[in-house]
């Protein structure tokens, strides 16, 4: 797994060993020494566009730069491909999500996309909603596989999800394809149709616990 701190004593090791100062190499890459110190502290991480022109100021490969953080094999080949502008690949999610804080909205997109079209589990999706827009965690949610869905995990992820995403979820419990006991984090929230949960408890996809439940009668 990518590691920021490795990777960011590896570039204090490197301006060290080409005896350069933080703001020699600030105004090489044209950012402030602050910026610099925290690289090297490893309290935040390069716009990965700039990987490029760090590996050519130290006189080595973006391999060889990437490789300091120590990723994965999946992890290395996102990294690459974005910092050269080139078509973002992806072979494993739990790649993306472990990146994802350094990677911007846009480029989760077209990675995340990707995964959708295999029923990208709800857990994954939980992971990466902190850095998605509601658009794309909407798209997400409607082909999500939602196996491993708990009140404790839904309980965390609804603040962070639009409304429509909230629907999809309500609309999947009434109609049997959810764990009813997920209505209780969804009830904080209201605004879903009474006479949906009332109809399903009528047809027998709820249970009458369900019901009394989302009525506030417990």
């Amino acid at each position: 797994m990518f590691d920021i701190k490795k990777f960011g004593k590896a570039f204090s090791n490197l301006r060290k060993n080409a005896d350069m100062t933080q703001n020699e190499v600030a105004d090489k890459l044209n950012l402030s020494r602050q910026a610099v110190s925290k690289y090297e502290r490893g309290e935040s991480f390069p716009d990965i566009s700039v990987l490029v022109s760090v590996a050519d100021l130290f006189n080595i490969t973006l391999d060889q730069l990437i490789g300091y953080g120590e990723p994965t094999n999946g992890e290395s080949l996102i990294l690459k491909n974005v910092a050269k502008g080139e078509d973002i690949v992806a072979e494993n999610i739990s790649d993306v999500v472990n990146l994802a804080p350094l990677l911007k909205p846009s480029v989760l997109e077209k990675l995340s996309r990707k995964f959708s079209e295999e029923g990208i589990d709800i857990s994954h999706i939980v992971a990466l909603s902190e850095y998605l827009n509601d658009e794309t965690v909407t798209n997400l949610i409607e082909k999500a596989s939602f196996k491993d869905l708990s009140e404790e995990v839904l309980e965390k992820f609804i603040p962070l999800l639009s409304y429509e995403s909230k629907e999809i979820i309500f609309h999947k419990i009434i109609v049997g394809d959810l764990d009813w006991h997920l209505i209780k984090p969804l009830r904080k929230y209201g605004g879903f149709n009474y006479a949906q949960i009332e109809a399903a408890y009528m047809e027998g996809i709820i249970p009458r616990e369900a019901f009394i439940y989302y009525r506030g009668l417990d």
